[in-house]
């Protein structure tokens, strides 16, 4: 329903000093704050109008109001007026290590926190499931340390526990073989190539790279890291979230599984721009206490990830939307340069 202009300058003034403090607003606050000539009367007829709505309720203890995420969303979709946010500020935070993607995007998880002072979180790259060339290290007897380099840069490790004892000079041999014969390919690829071409191999090199294949499936399959959070800590000090003991499981349960998080942020992926998820009105967010704010980033053009701040639902928006707008941006421009 389209509210008229008392009505979303009354409720845009109750949303912005209910973030401030954390109160209920009675009418008289408002008539002082809103800048409107109006009666008291006048004043809590319209607020029993939103309440009527669902834009706003009242908690028992008081005579006050306080927004519900339904008038929260109407607030950040159609009141809410964005905080210009010094973009070298936000720059000078983020210390670009364009070397290593992976601690790039997690130097972003921490600056998302850090000026927000709540939870920052980056849903990394899907990882790429070919491989750029292997290498194997010794690492003593029957233990081989399989190094996988991906086309991006992106390195992962594995254990393989071998039942022959290889020498230096075979190991240098095997990785030479995979790397000139199948660089560029996914494992699943080599896999299936070997298959026809181990009886050409001796057989203890043959079990090698069968070992070696596994392996690369396994890690290229692994998405545990595939989500950096940082700051969750900072979300203990705030009272909406950590009120109750039922509210603080609900809440590291979903950092724990990150599941659901994952899931949110993979929607938000499909989307252009900032994405605002307000607590009770998405199935996505499991506390009505909780928001989160999302927006794309990308490598050289395409859309590669998301990022986001996790708060409360009684945040300050107009600061926290350019916080995620600019560092997606930032992380857009150092990973494409990579």
């Amino acid at each position: 329903m389209q509210l008229d202009t008392r009505a979303q300058t009354l409720l845009k003034a109750l949303v912005e000093r209910y973030i401030a403090d954390g109160l209920p607003v009675g009418s008289r606050a408002l008539s002082k704050i809103s800048g409107l000539d109006l009666s008291p009367a006048t004043i809590r007829n319209i607020m029993a109008d939103l309440e009527e709505l669902g834009y706003v309720s009242s908690p028992h203890t008081s005579a006050g109001r306080i927004p519900t995420p339904r008038g929260y969303r109407i607030f950040v979709d159609t009141l809410l007026t964005v905080r210009h946010l010094d973009e070298h500020l936000v720059e000078s935070r983020m210390r670009l290590q364009t070397q290593q993607p992976q601690k790039t995007i997690a130097n972003a998880a921490q600056m998302l926190s850090s000026l927000s002072q709540f939870a920052g979180v980056v849903l990394s790259p899907r990882r790429e499931s070919v491989f750029q060339q292997i290498e194997f290290l010794r690492l003593s007897e029957k233990r081989i340390l399989l190094v996988i380099v991906a086309p991006s840069g992106d390195v992962q490790n594995r254990l393989l526990l071998t039942e022959a004892d290889y020498t230096p000079a075979q190991l240098v041999q095997s990785a030479n073989y995979i790397n000139q014969n199948y660089g560029g390919l996914s494992f699943d690829a080599v896999r299936v190539r070997l298959l026809g071409e181990l009886r050409q191999l001796r057989d203890d090199m043959g079990s090698l790279m069968q070992a070696a294949v596994e392996a690369g499936s396994e890690a290229m399959a692994d998405h545990s890291d595939d989500m950096i959070i940082s700051g969750e800590r900072n979300l203990l000090s705030v009272s909406d979230l950590s009120s109750n003991m039922h509210s603080l499981r609900q809440m590291f349960d979903m950092f724990e599984q990150k599941t659901g998080l994952m899931q949110l942020l993979d929607v938000s992926s499909k989307a252009t721009g900032v994405q605002i998820f307000i607590g009770g009105e998405s199935k996505l967010v499991p506390m009505d206490e909780m928001s989160v704010v999302t927006a794309p980033y990308e490598v050289n053009g395409k859309i590669v990830g998301t990022l986001g701040v996790i708060g409360p639902t009684r945040m300050a928006y107009e600061r926290v939307i350019p916080i995620v707008d600019i560092t997606a941006k930032l992380l857009s421009s150092a990973l494409s340069h990579h």
